[in-house]
């Protein structure tokens, strides 16, 4: 049974769950923060460019605010991919109404929100395939626990978003097996990117097959991870 999650903010203003006790983004910009280490980490927009179909792999919908970026960022680039997949797990999602009103902390993405919001669907657990601009991009939303909806995802990534809460908060979402998981969707050209360096973090990532290395974080965090999938190894 799916559980919606319920808004709620930090002292500082920035939303937040009590579920995880941690806030669903960085005080120092949640835009910023997508931007530079989901986005840049991963190469985009230029790996998206002159393609077909271009694949992301998010752990972690949350607001849909790196889902809002992406798209727009895409849907602005005359070199963009054909289509646009955006593949991504949720098991605390927000009803749609909840989701407008959060949303509305950021206008730029008015018209976007308003489509995803739209087809928003019954909170129900499994998959979900919303078409938008006119079917030139698929969400794929998983609800769920990660662990069990991502065995079913038949897809190969091009690009990871590595989030979710903090390591010590949701410790499920950075586990050896999700990494496993991961390595068995990504393509051959498969990139990650993570704002966490946390050592089991970079070893977890290393031994399901992905080589990975230090790069200059967002903030106040120093030092950001990409990764590029090196070897396909066989998930549990």
């Amino acid at each position: 049974m799916i559980q919606p999650a319920a808004i709620a903010f930090s002292p500082e203003g920035v939303p937040y769950s009590a579920t995880f006790d941690d806030i669903y983004h960085t005080t120092d910009g949640g835009l910023g923060q997508i931007e530079h280490v989901f986005m840049a980490g991963n190469g985009l927009p230029q790996r998206w460019r002159e393609r077909d179909t271009f694949t992301i792999l998010e752990t972690g919908f949350g607001l849909g605010l790196s889902f809002l970026t992406t798209w727009q960022a895409w849907r602005v680039d005359p070199q963009r991919s054909t289509r646009l997949q955006f593949i991504s797990v949720e098991k605390y999602p927000f009803q749609s109404a909840d989701l407008a009103r959060l949303h509305a902390s950021w206008p730029q993405f008015t018209e976007l929100s308003e489509q995803l919001v739209a087809g928003w669907p019954a909170l129900t657990e499994g998959r979900h395939d919303i078409l938008l601009d006119g079917g030139q991009v698929q969400l794929t939303l998983l609800l769920g626990d990660a662990q069990e909806q991502f065995p079913r995802i038949p897809d190969q990534a091009n690009a990871i978003y590595l989030d979710g809460f903090a390591p010590s908060k949701n410790p499920d979402m950075w586990s050896p097996a999700l990494f496993r998981q991961l390595a068995r969707l990504a393509a051959e050209d498969c990139t990650l990117a993570t704002w966490s360096v946390a050592g089991f973090v970079r070893q977890g990532l290393t031994e399901a097959g992905f080589t990975v290395s230090k790069a200059k974080g967002f903030g106040g965090k120093r030092q950001m991870l990409q990764g590029r999938r090196t070897a396909q190894l066989e998930a549990d």
